[in-house]
């Protein structure tokens, strides 16, 4: 697909994502859920039959390929950089991309879904692209219907997409047997990296050391009830190493309740119920919970026409700060850029969580391994 297209594509459906994602808590059983719940009961497919993430074909990026994978492309606005080999190895995971109802999983030989899974490492992953090597695999992501239920088949079809994970997790370690490692994901890939660092990181002391940081982006996060099985602790300056980033961003005024409403009495990974006034945030201008102000913006990737088919990286569009557990956004002259109807209910700029700090998370990325070097 043309490179100028992408960003249409890729805000169009982050929004049916994320609105998937979040439909639950403002419609519960009402037609919406209805109409988005596939169709059939869960079938758990055969055994083995899961990608071998040995063969190129189930990566959507892999390094130093032929042609480019799409986590190296560049918004027009990006610095001049040093052109040195990249030292760091980067597993990122997409969100949702299978919007149909036939099954609760998607197939990995789904064209459409693929797609649009690669426009998303494009805009996403990329911001790492300056020192790293960008792993993104293909997995059998549970369906968007899957997250407006919260029954057996739902849970089974996430297990099922968590352990595609899991194992391209395994291989990527085996292609990366010593070099740092930075961790990201979106959305439901900001689900199964939750979960990747209480099972493989919270547990493994050589890979901890390992962790330059992990992006947990748009994703709720407990400091108390997450955080202590997840083996690294929240980030709470910018020269700080082996940290958890979470952020989700909500222009003013911020109707948070879709999120607090369920997030609050849920069960962490210790067992303890999260509570709001426990959820992370950290502000990805500063790298820290300090606020910014637009001026201290590194970039964020703005369309530049109403139909959003290309974008630039503009700096100091975007200040922030944490307020309640959730990252509020201000703009400069107090005019955030356009971004459309795709904001959603409550100014929940969620799908705009990676956009709006494209440029900072680039600036957080080397500053933290400037940091992860220094303590070696």
């Amino acid at each position: 697909m043309c490179a100028r297209r992408f960003l249409l594509v890729i805000f169009l459906l982050t929004m049916l994502v994320v609105a998937g994602a979040f439909a639950l808590f403002q419609f519960g059983g009402s037609v919406l859920r209805k109409q988005a719940l596939p169709t059939v009961p869960y079938q758990a497919p055969p055994p083995a039959s899961g990608p071998d993430y040995v063969r190129v074909e189930n990566w959507l990026n892999l390094p130093d390929t032929v042609p480019p994978g799409p986590a190296e492309w560049k918004p027009e606005g990006t610095p001049a950089e040093t052109l040195e080999p990249r030292s760091v190895a980067v597993f990122y995971i997409h969100p949702t991309t299978y919007l149909e109802r036939d099954r609760w999983n998607a197939l990995l030989g789904h064209r459409e879904s693929q797609d649009r899974a690669a426009l998303f490492v494009r805009s996403q992953a990329s911001a790492f692209n300056a020192d790293g090597r960008i792993y993104a695999p293909k997995y059998r992501q549970a369906a968007f219907g899957a997250f407006l239920d919260t029954g057996e088949n739902a849970t089974k079809a996430l297990d099922l997409a968590y352990s595609d994970v899991a194992r391209a997790f395994d291989r990527f370690l085996a292609q990366e047997p010593d070099a740092p490692i930075v961790l990201a994901g979106h959305s439901q890939g900001a689900l199964h990296l939750t979960r990747l660092l209480r099972d493989r990181v919270g547990k493994d002391a050589a890979l901890r050391s390992r962790i330059v940081a992990a992006y947990v982006g748009g994703w709720p996060v407990s400091t108390a009830a997450d955080l202590p099985a997840m083996g690294l602790s929240a980030c709470t300056r910018p020269d700080q190493a082996r940290c958890i980033l979470s952020w989700q961003s909500f222009a003013e005024p911020a109707n948070t309740d879709l999120v607090t409403d369920v997030f609050e009495g849920s069960t962490g990974f210790n067992g303890q119920k999260r509570r709001r006034e426990d959820m992370l945030c950290v502000n990805p201008v500063t790298g820290s919970p300090a606020p910014s102000s637009p001026g201290q913006s590194a970039g964020t990737l703005v369309p530049t026409d109403q139909t959003l088919s290309d974008a630039t990286l503009v700096p100091g569009a975007v200040g922030a700060r944490c307020e309640d557990g959730f990252l509020l956004i201000t703009g400069r002259d107090n005019e955030l850029p356009e971004f459309g109807r795709f904001v959603l209910f409550g100014n929940n700029y969620h799908v705009f969580d990676y956009a709006l700090f494209w440029g900072d998370i680039r600036r957080d990325f080397a500053r933290r391994l400037q940091a992860f070097r220094n303590a070696r």
